[in-house]
């Protein structure tokens, strides 16, 4: 690698409560810690025009996604390689990419210049009539995963990260779901219109709607079942209100199967694209977003630095 770039989060959670600073970088090596959008385009932009080779993140699951979605905007000849320094509350991404939680930046450096790269298909999210997409990120959610990210972020705040906060917001969700009484919305689900592979939407009341180009996921649940042809986006839906939660539960999450899931509005599906409207809002790697009319589809391979 020539040029590098990074773009440093001192937000970040692990950045945010590091006691020392961190190494200082090599002289080759361009360092950036924007505080805006703003800040953060600016700084693309000039690595753009400086033909960077390598760009690093060093942030969570939301600097990455915002980094993605940016960036696509000034490597307009495609993106560069990428590595991500897992400093964030969940580091989804890095996880799947097998990142050690302290992996420095000296350590990625060391693997670029080795060539050990994988590639990944972010997910584009699209407001319906514009070809530009709204957001680039991993893992997408609506319905109850709306929820279930407001409840993570109050694992947060108790001090919960990472697989723990996963498991603990499952556990809360799950909860909230079975004993939360009738007015507790959960179990209601929303009114939204889904296309898959190209059909017409229709409308469907949708308790969980939740999709990743990932091969991994936090706590290595494994809801989108065994690999399937059709698409690197993987997808499960599931219908309101759902039906024998309890049972469901452990088999969805473990990947495994059953003849039953299906009828009783367990879908899994893998493809290129789909079509989701919906009045409330949906997540996007942690971050919520106003709902309408979208098109979620995986985008061009981007190439990661792996260890």
């Amino acid at each position: 690698m020539n040029r590098v770039g990074v773009i440093h989060n001192p937000r970040s959670r692990r950045n945010s409560s590091a006691a020392d600073p961190p190494p200082r970088p090599p002289e080759s090596v361009l360092v950036e810690a924007p505080h805006s959008h703003d800040e953060l385009d600016a700084v693309l932009a000039r690595f753009a025009q400086q033909g960077i080779d390598l760009l690093v993140v060093d942030g969570g699951d939301g600097t990455v996604r915002d980094v993605m979605t940016q960036a696509a905007t000034h490597f307009t000849d495609g993106m560069p390689t990428m590595a991500v320094l897992p400093s964030g509350k969940t580091n989804a991404l890095a996880l799947d990419l097998g990142a050690p939680r302290d992996w420095p930046l000296e350590a990625a450096l060391e693997s670029a210049r080795k060539g050990r790269t994988r590639p990944r298909r972010p997910l584009e999210v699209a407001r319906a009539g514009e070809t530009t997409p709204l957001a680039r990120g991993f893992i997408f959610g609506a319905g109850a995963f709306v929820r279930a990210t407001d409840l993570a972020q109050r694992t947060h705040k108790m001090g919960a990260f990472e697989g723990l906060a996963v498991g603990l917001t499952l556990g809360a969700a799950t909860f909230q779901t079975l004993f939360g009484g009738r007015h507790s919305g959960w179990r209601d689900g929303e009114p939204m219109r889904l296309g898959f592979a190209g059909q017409p939407p229709k409308p469907a009341d949708v308790f969980l709607i939740l999709a990743s180009t990932l091969e991994r996921l936090p706590l290595d649940v494994q809801p989108f079942g065994p690999p399937k042809s059709g698409g690197p986006l993987r997808s499960l839906t599931v219908r309101a209100p759902p039906k024998r939660l309890l049972n469901a539960l452990p088999i969805v999450l473990s990947g495994a199967d059953a003849p039953w899931l299906e009828s009783a509005g367990y879908q899994r599906r893998a493809l290129e694209h789909f079509e989701v409207a919906l009045e409330t809002s949906f997540v996007l790697d942690g971050e919520v977003y106003a709902g309408g009319q979208l098109d979620v589809r995986a985008g061009a391979p981007v190439e990661f630095v792996v260890p």
